[in-house]
């Protein structure tokens, strides 16, 4: 088995809007980086179309109706200041959470020994009933409620190392005993949320808050005191990961100030765990990134660790 790749071209036609940070550029960078040789064992999918009783599952059902009947025939629409949409938005946005969804069946039959979407939009900050942060449809919590209603998982974790707080994977699933969410994250910094307070309901939340230049240590002090203990603690039946690259060094967007190298370490600590826990059962997906060159080296360090898992 090796790592299952999944993309589809409408997810690069989604268009934001000219000078937007999520830019059609990030996909197309991120598919040039995997034409190199190191990649050619990937096994590629087109992302399929999810179903919308998948994505019902973390959004409210007007909410979806809603996007659906705001979605221009040309131009674009804002649903806030930060998120536009385009045309191709509403099919791009089904791949995104069909790719996870696909992927997460075929790794929990044991077709693929782990896998990576590269889709977008990204999802980690939509909530279940509002756009925001470029995100229209949470994807990794369509991804990890599909585990557990088509497979019966009973324990499902994502751990987030994008620069800015899913809120809306946390909002979705601190009241939630099965669910499990870890964050690493700039404080303060959008969306305001993540304070390492927040523990869920069932103390199943975990968020380490990180100021702007804090860097390689303390990323991986914070990982290895707090993250890794408690979602091993969890011992999930699957590990989604919404991989966002924004804490790079090279990133307008935020100050964390990583380095390529520290998106191989994490990448191996996670799955260290998983293999502890759920016989390596895991699916990452693309969130934020926002310089090019950055981005397309991260996601080929990431990938580059889980294909040799």
């Amino acid at each position: 088995m090796t790592t299952l790749l999944y993309t589809h071209p409408i997810c690069i036609e989604h268009d934001p809007g000219r000078g937007h940070p999520e830019c059609p550029d990030r996909l197309r960078a991120v598919m040039q980086g995997f034409e190199d040789d190191d990649f050619k064992a990937l096994d590629r999918h087109e992302a399929p179309v999810a179903d919308l009783k998948e994505i019902e599952q973390v959004h409210e059902p007007y909410y979806i109706e809603r996007i659906f009947e705001n979605m221009p025939k040309e131009g674009r629409v804002y649903l806030d200041p930060d998120t536009g949409i385009s045309p191709a938005s509403g099919e791009a946005s089904r791949r995104a959470a069909g790719a996870v969804c696909d992927a997460v069946d075929l790794v929990i039959k044991g077709k693929g020994k782990n896998a990576f979407c590269a889709v977008r939009p990204p999802g980690h900050h939509a909530e279940s009933s509002r756009a925001m942060g470029f995100c229209l449809f949470n994807s990794v919590a369509v991804g990890a409620l599909h585990g557990r209603a088509r497979h019966g998982l009973d324990r499902v974790a994502v751990v987030d190392f994008d620069v800015h707080h899913g809120n809306g994977t946390q909002h979705m699933f601190e009241h939630d005993e099965g669910l499990f969410y870890a964050s690493s994250h700039q404080w303060p910094a959008y969306p305001g949320t993540g304070l390492a307070s927040e523990t869920g309901e069932f103390n199943n939340i975990r968020n380490l808050q990180m100021a702007p230049g804090e860097g390689t240590a303390a990323f991986r002090e914070g990982y290895r005191e707090k993250i890794l203990p408690a979602l091993r603690a969890f011992d999930p039946d699957l590990l989604l990961i919404s991989a966002g690259f924004d804490a790079h060094d090279r990133d307008p967007l935020a100050q964390i100030s990583l380095q390529t190298e520290d998106y191989a370490w994490v990448t191996g600590e996670l799955l260290a765990v998983a293999g502890e826990c759920c016989d390596g059962k895991v699916v990452s997906l693309l969130e934020g990134g926002y310089n090019l060159q950055a981005l397309t080296e991260s996601v080929q360090t990431h990938v580059r660790v889980l294909m040799a898992d």
